[in-house]
């Protein structure tokens, strides 16, 4: 049923595209930001996960640049550096992260994943794929390749993304 809603809608957008003039990159952007946010909410609200959605999205971020200064996590969380040292708090709290005093400026700190905070992001990672999933193995073969297809071409972009940025 939900990729019965997203597929039709899709469609649609796509038929506006057409009918409203609108670049096909333009759309294509929009439907794909759409799409994986819807996606990412409705997974994330059937996850049974240990922590806040928030903390959960902060972990992986914290993951993927483990060892960052407190301000680098704050700059790609798109919050304040006081915003983010309350949440962080929140994740050493539960033995999830740990900080260290940053070795070339002391006033700093640098935050990384603790070996439980590793195993709860690998098991909400598992959790959030068990609710998907049984919904993707509803679809017929040629939709799962062609998912996995675009899957990977979007990965190859965000690490196009990524080495550009910085």
């Amino acid at each position: 049923m939900c990729a019965e809603i997203l597929w039709t809608r899709t469609r649609c957008l796509a038929k506006l595209r057409k009918i409203g003039g609108v670049s096909t990159t333009d759309g294509l952007t929009a439907d794909v930001l759409t799409v994986i946010a819807r996606l990412n909410r409705w997974v994330s609200s059937y996850a049974d996960l240990p922590v806040p959605t928030g903390q959960a999205r902060l972990l992986a971020l914290v993951g993927e640049m483990e060892d960052a200064r407190i301000s680098d996590l704050a700059q790609a969380d798109h919050c304040s550096q006081p915003t983010m040292t309350v949440q962080l708090k929140r994740l050493q709290d539960v033995g999830y992260v740990e900080r260290r005093v940053d070795p070339t400026d002391k006033r700093a700190q640098r935050i990384k994943l603790t070996s439980k905070g590793r195993e709860a992001l690998v098991a909400m990672r598992a959790q959030r794929q068990g609710v998907l999933d049984p919904w993707l193995s509803t679809l017929p073969a040629e939709e799962q390749r062609t998912l996995a297809e675009a899957a990977a071409i979007l990965e190859r972009l965000t690490r196009r993304m990524a080495a550009q940025s910085g």
